[in-house]
């Protein structure tokens, strides 16, 4: 083979700059055919086909690990190939490589300190590196020249210096900084592993078993893992800069306090005569605000007075335009009701129609499944039979084909075994069918038995809290018997002497009564129920005077009430009852409920008059006597409804069941209470003991049912197992390289018996087929008689619907029309009372009035205008005169108050601006934050989906399939490979591999890791040294065609083996090393070409 040169050859398109690798290289490598590498050619023409800056020109090393000199090696500048024996020392070149750089020796995995890389025997170690600057790219030009020289010199102590030269070999810089800056510059990551990758790293990273660590290694390849922890340590300086900013508020808050404080010291200095004057000045304005505010009180009330009585006209208007309302509200509920009734009967009659036509359509669809069940169950049949009939008719043509090689016994008995083995398969077949039928039974079973199970339980829940509702009230009865309040609740005799001592200790202006059902007695007792039935909450509820002892009482309630919470009536307390004659109901036979019940105190009775109206109630023991008056005829003057003994509530149109069985809160006779529900505990006990019975037999049906289930699932699996098994079997004795010999005839009668079963099978599924039709056919018909029927309903009800509302509303307007109507009357009757207080009180404050304006005259003769409140005067008055009193006492040096007010005021701006300014830095600091995690998500997405595409094509050139999963939320990454593409369903992990396949899918995964990284050089280290010659072969064409398509970067590969398959190229320089021998001081690096190494 043809010497190989070290210079580069150039190769058109093959160039892109750094930040063009990722979308230029992906075509490249990923289509074969010339479109794109000339689209890509036009595109970057004017690039340089080499590398210009970053790549390592020259390593030496002297008394480095165990050699005292090696180098000067000259580098290509595309790809490189370091061959040598164990020990000739290229590990140590890629060691010498990374500590070079700047690298920690931990990084090498071949030490813990850089002390141990010196030579034994020696005091220090040398390293010299030279890295090629050139271009438009290149660090400091002016300064280095075309080429860097890193020197690094190791002490025993295992301290370090470095000397940066230029090409011409003068000193430019000896700083790690520099250094530092020309890496980053140039983009070399020595602690990178896709960048330089060792023989331990590569080791490790084959035989780890974690997935983490497979991410570990991706993250840190792709320098992701450093951006995440930038942006961790970011969120931790936020996080110290907001406490910063917390205690900065604290500290800022103490000074303007002081700031405050010193600010008005200041003021006080200056301003007593002015605080005189100004007290004077506002004693004359007080004198005269007194006598403006009296006026202003009085303008309201003459205005009033007016008004109220340019009103009376209004009202009489009002009370006969209610009068016809009332009379056409009416008129329009009669007629909507006589339509509504008429339309509720045309619905009636069709629905037992509809019930007739549903259980038909139920029963035709049931046949309509039943039917298509046994033409599925012919269908399959058909398909097994067919399936057999061409396994018999490919059988004999076997056979025929094969009768001169086997002899007739043994052809004879595997035709019978066969035979034997395929009526085992029907039979097992015909079994899975029938398992099949009663699998889906049992869980239909199953699933009917859960469903009931399920209604049981919400009947065993609701019947639960009935019962220990029923059993909290028997026990809040027996209670009663000795305190009669703890009716309202077990809590109420304790809430009711916090009342007392709050009310003895001054925190109610008037003492709170309540529960109002404590004040209240029904005089008739079988009217007990229908008392409580009107009232209903109200029983529980409590008066207050004034929102003040409202609020008061509320706190109370919070700390004694849990859950349900009394309502609080607010109303001003009187002495005497309302006198409601004039409004009230009268009946000659029935009493109102006002009358119905003796009222312990007057404030009870006016709060139940104002809020429920109980003097326009009347309460009918007989529910068809209620309807006689309220319904059948006009109900009384001033009756607004009525109740029943039995709860029941009667308006004039409507009717209402009572919600209550018993009275709870105002029984007389508590031992029948107590009875009448220890009865019915009983019986809802008896009612949960059968629930739950009930509840344990569905829960054994559907354990009995889950356990034949099971069962079966098991008889089915092994049936499953049983015909793959025959099926296995049956190809095996088909497919056997010497066939038994057997009987042609027997198996042409088989297919003829198959086919004539055939012929029957179809004839059935015809004649099921006509039949499923017929029966949907019948079924259609049966389900539009279903539809049309349900239509007429649908457009009855729909018909109806705005029939109902056009009742409810007439009935709201009747109901609003009575309501407006009582309410005018009422109002105009307080409507006059109130005219005639409003002069009263005018006549009481002009009275008044005149004793104010004379009293002002005494103070300022001529009156003052003010448009400021008495309240804020007299407040600002008396500001003053303690400000006068303490200035008066107060003694300083004036210099010094006005000093410390100048220290103050500035201290607070200062701390006052720095926390501004770190407010502004956490806000944009957030929204900086937030885009750039965004970003880091999108290029961890990115960089993920193109190493594996990379990585499947990589694969795909051995015929291999595989593919690498990414979790970056449990942060983990799992390669498969199958080392045979043809069976794609059995991916296997990497460790299942053999060495020279694991070796070749690591190659192919630091491949697809080079594709989304950046850096001017690769080094492998002993890539293939798990490898066959054709993985080998495979792994070099692939690493070749990337070397090819990025002669812009450099590759340094080290490996044991020969390279004498390489084809002859410029861009490739094979250095081979000497072996080592006993007692040599210097190893010669020599270049061999292909020939060389041959002989």
């Amino acid at each position: 083979m043809g010497k190989r040169k070290e210079e580069s050859i150039s190769k058109p398109g093959s160039h892109k700059r750094q930040r063009q690798e990722y979308t230029e290289e992906h075509s490249d490598e990923f289509n074969e055919e010339g479109n794109s590498q000339s689209s890509a050619d036009s595109n970057i023409s004017s690039l340089p086909t080499v590398g210009e800056v970053g790549i390592i020109e020259s390593i030496q090393l002297k008394n480095f690990m165990c050699h005292s000199m090696l180098g000067p090696f000259q580098f290509g500048s595309n790809l490189n190939f370091v061959v040598g024996n164990n020990g000739s020392g290229k590990s140590s070149v890629l060691t010498a490589l990374i500590v070079g750089l700047g690298g920690k020796a931990t990084a090498t995995n071949r030490g813990t300190s850089l002390k141990m890389f010196v030579r034994d025997g020696e005091t220090s170690a040398d390293i010299s590196i030279t890295l090629r600057n050139q271009g438009r790219d290149a660090f400091k030009p002016e300064v280095y020249g075309s080429s860097i020289i890193v020197n690094q010199h190791i002490n025993l102590d295992g301290s370090r210096s470095y000397r940066l030269k230029s090409k011409s070999g003068t000193v430019i810089s000896s700083k790690k900084e520099e250094l530092l800056g020309i890496l980053d510059h140039f983009n070399i990551q020595v602690d990178n592993p896709v960048s330089v990758l060792t023989q331990e790293m590569s080791k490790y990273f084959l035989q780890s078993k974690n997935e983490g660590d497979k991410y570990k290694f991706f993250m840190k390849a792709t320098q992701l893992e450093q951006m995440k922890e930038d942006y961790t340590s970011i969120m931790k300086t936020k996080k110290n800069t907001c406490i910063q900013i917390e205690q900065g508020l604290e500290r800022l808050q103490e000074l303007k306090l002081l700031y405050c404080e010193k600010k008005e010291r200041y003021k006080s200095i200056g301003f007593m005569n002015d605080m005189r004057n100004r007290l004077e000045d506002l004693k004359h304005k007080m004198a005269w605000a007194v006598v403006g505010e009296m006026e202003k009180e009085m303008q309201p009330i003459q205005e009033g007075i007016r008004a109220e009585e340019e009103n009376t006209e209004q009202f009489v208007q009002k009370l006969e335009e209610c009068q016809v309302k009332v009379n056409e509200a009416e008129e329009k509920y009669k007629a909507a009701k006589e339509k509504l009734i008429a339309i509720s009967e045309e619905a009636k009659a069709l629905h037992p129609q509809c019930i007739s036509l549903k259980a038909d359509v139920q029963a035709r669809r049931k046949a309509v499944n039943e039917a298509e069940v046994l033409y599925n169950r012919f269908k399959t049949e058909l398909k097994r039979l067919g399936k057999d009939d061409e396994q018999l008719r490919k059988q004999i043509e076997e056979l025929k084909s094969s009768a001169n090689r086997v002899s007739e016994p043994e052809k004879l008995e595997r035709q019978r075994r066969i035979a034997h083995l395929r009526e085992q398969l029907k039979a097992f077949h015909d079994e899975e069918i029938m398992i099949s039928q009663q699998v889906e039974q049992f869980q239909q079973a199953i699933y009917k038995c859960k469903e009931e199970h399920a209604r049981l339980r919400k009947e065993e829940f609701d019947a639960k809290q009935a019962l220990d509702a029923e059993q909290k009230q028997l026990r809040e009865l027996k209670d009663s018997k000795t305190n009669t309040l703890k009716r309202f609740g077990p809590h109420m005799p304790a809430f009711l002497e916090a009342v007392e001592t709050a009310y003895r200790q001054g925190h109610f202006k008037h003492k709170p009564i309540g529960p109002i059902g404590a004040f209240i007695h029904p005089k008739d007792a079988e009217l007990t129920l229908a008392v409580e039935s009107c009232l209903k909450s109200l029983v529980q509820a409590f008066c207050c005077d004034n929102h003040s002892d409202e609020r008061t009482l509320q706190r109370l309630m919070s700390k004694y009430s849990h859950g349900f919470r009394p309502q609080i009536i607010v109303n001003k307390f009187q002495n005497e009852v309302y006198d409601v004659r004039q409004r009230g109901v009268h009946h000659p036979e029935f009493p109102s409920v006002l009358t119905a019940l003796e009222i312990d105190n007057a404030v009870v009775a006016n709060c139940l008059i104002d809020v429920r109206g109980i003097e326009t109630i009347l309460l009918i023991k007989s529910n068809i006597k209620a309807r006689e008056v309220m319904q059948l005829n006009r109900p009384p003057k001033n009756c607004r409804e009525a109740f029943t003994a039995a709860g029941d509530q009667v308006f004039e149109r409507r009717y209402y069941s009572s919600e209550y069985l018993r009275p709870k809160f105002l029984s007389q006779d508590v031992e029948a209470e107590i009875s009448h529900l220890e009865k019915e505990i009983e019986n809802k006990k008896a009612q949960l003991a059968a629930s739950q019975q009930r509840l344990r037999s569905i829960e054994n049906e559907i354990r009995q049912n889950e356990d034949h289930l099971r069962g079966h699932q098991q008889h089915q699996k092994k049936l499953q197992i049983k015909i793959r098994t025959t099926n296995a079997e049956i190809t095996d004795l088909e497919n056997m390289e010497e066939h038994p010999s057997v009987d042609i005839r027997t198996l042409e009668d088989e297919v003829e018996e198959n086919k004539s079963k055939m012929e029957s099978v179809k004839k059935d599924m015809q004649q099921q087929s006509r039949k499923v039709e017929e029966l949907k056919n019948i079924l259609q018909v049966a389900e539009k008689k279903l539809e049309e029927i349900k239509e007429k309903i649908h457009h009855v009800e729909e018909n109806a619907g705005p029939v109902k509302d056009e009742l409810n509303r007439a009935d709201s307007e009747v109901e609003n029309s009575k309501s407006s109507l009582q309410h005018y009357e009422n109002k105009h009757a307080e409507h006059l009372a109130l005219i005639k207080r409003h002069k009263e009180l005018l006549a009481a404050k002009e009275k008044e009035l005149e004793e104010k304006t004379a009293q002002a005259r005494q103070i300022c003769s001529e009156r003052v205008e003010v448009s400021r409140t008495v309240k804020s005067l007299d407040a600002e008055m008396n500001r003053l005169r303690e400000k006068i009193n303490s200035e008066s006492h107060r003694h300083g040096n004036r210099e010094e108050i006005i000093q410390q007010f100048h220290d103050a005021k500035e201290r607070y701006k200062d701390a006052n601006s720095k926390v501004k300014h770190l407010k502004k830095f956490i806000r944009l600091l957030e929204e900086i934050m937030a885009q750039r995690f965004k970003m880091y998500r999108q290029f961890l997405r990115f960089l993920s989906v193109r190493c594996k595409m990379y990585f499947e094509h990589l694969l795909r050139i051995r015929s291999c399939s595989g593919q690498i999963l990414f979790d970056h939320k449990n942060e983990t990454l799992s390669i498969t490979v199958q080392p045979r593409e043809e069976d794609r369903a059995a991916l296997n992990d990497v460790r299942s591999l053999s060495g020279g396949e694991r070796s070749f899918s690591t190659v192919c995964f630091i491949l697809s890791l080079w594709s989304v990284t950046e850096s001017p050089f690769r080094c492998l280290d002993e890539f293939d040294v798990y490898m066959d010659m054709v993985n080998r072969r495979i792994a070099m064409d692939m690493i070749l065609k990337v070397a090819g398509s990025q002669q812009y970067r450099q590759f340094i590969l080290l490996t044991p083996q020969r390279m004498s398959f390489l084809p002859v190229s410029s861009s490739i320089r094979i250095l081979r090393m000497q072996d080592p021998e006993r007692g040599q001081k210097t190893l010669n690096f020599q270049k061999k070409n292909d020939q060389e190494e041959d002989q």
